[in-house]
């Protein structure tokens, strides 16, 4: 457990979910965590939730921001940590799973190649908090998520995201907070231009479903900005990058042969990692 682990909550009018969201956190008892939690000047009791539990926290802040995603980058901003520890934020309606920065941790420090990581079975919770749905994702690839594979469906959980310090860094260091709504989708795009996401075959986290969050009210506004964000970063990207991953993919399909075209190297990497009980945590496709 030598790594730190860093996260931020951003919170605005969310006091009937924000108590168990930080319990979620602290519940983890991870030696090393940094936890910042930034209240955008709520005025349903949030401010009270906080200081209740302040002593806990890295850090708070209460009062005006900029936003969901500016408040987030001011927590970081907040945290400290060299560039191998880990990082992540979670919304004030989400939870963590009680093992997660343990097994994060176990992960991160097993393989030090690895940069970025996300759950391949998110867990949806209800209004109440109780877990009404795992779902099951495909695997992550750069090519894939660049065609559009993670836009509309088989979607990367944030709230089941977490990626070390240095990638944060080469990748610009803070969220884009002129995309209101697909801020976090933006940011991977750009972890993906710099690293393999390795898909994590385990629960970390949660979404929260209610009536009143973004996404149930903005999804189609959501799903505009993220194909605007894939529109802009496909010209970044290697010349070549995605003819050669479809052609290859097709021609892959017609021999029936895609686990040998990705072992070589020939497909975009979709490595994974799973659990072994002979073995504990490997990596399963290339160490890339």
């Amino acid at each position: 457990m030598n790594l730190k682990i860093s996260i931020v909550t951003p919170s605005y009018n969310q006091g009937s979910f924000l108590g168990e969201c930080i319990d979620s956190v602290l519940a983890q008892k991870y030696p090393r965590l940094e936890y910042v939690v930034m209240d955008g000047g709520s005025r349903d009791g949030s401010a009270a939730i906080i200081r209740r539990r302040a002593r806990s926290l890295h850090d708070f802040r209460i009062g005006p921001d900029g936003g969901q995603y500016h408040a987030i980058n001011r927590g970081f901003a907040l945290t400290t940590g060299c560039k191998a520890d880990v990082m992540g934020w979670l919304n004030a309606d989400d939870k963590y799973m009680p093992w997660a920065f343990a097994l994060v941790a176990e992960i991160f420090s097993q393989f030090p190649q690895v940069e970025w990581v996300s759950t391949l079975y998110p867990v949806l919770w209800g209004q109440e908090g109780l877990p009404h749905r795992t779902l099951e994702r495909g695997k992550f690839s750069a090519a894939g998520f660049f065609l559009g594979e993670n836009c509309r469906r088989n979607h990367l959980q944030q709230e089941s995201t977490f990626w070390r310090r240095s990638l944060w860094e080469r990748a610009g260091g803070g969220l884009d907070a002129r995309w209101s709504l697909a801020a976090d989708f933006e940011l991977w795009a750009r972890f993906f231009r710099h690293a393999h996401c390795y898909g994590v075959a385990t629960t970390l986290g949660g979404f929260r479903e209610h009536p009143s969050q973004k996404t149930a009210l903005r999804m189609n506004d959501y799903l505009k900005q993220a194909d605007r964000i894939l529109d802009q970063q496909r010209q970044l990207l290697p010349s070549g990058f995605l003819l050669r991953h479809r052609l290859m993919f097709l021609l892959a399909r017609m021999c029936g042969k895609r686990g040998y075209f990705r072992d070589r190297g020939w497909l975009a990497p979709d490595s994974y990692i799973t659990y072994d009980r002979d073995k504990g945590w490997r990596i399963v496709g290339p160490v890339i």
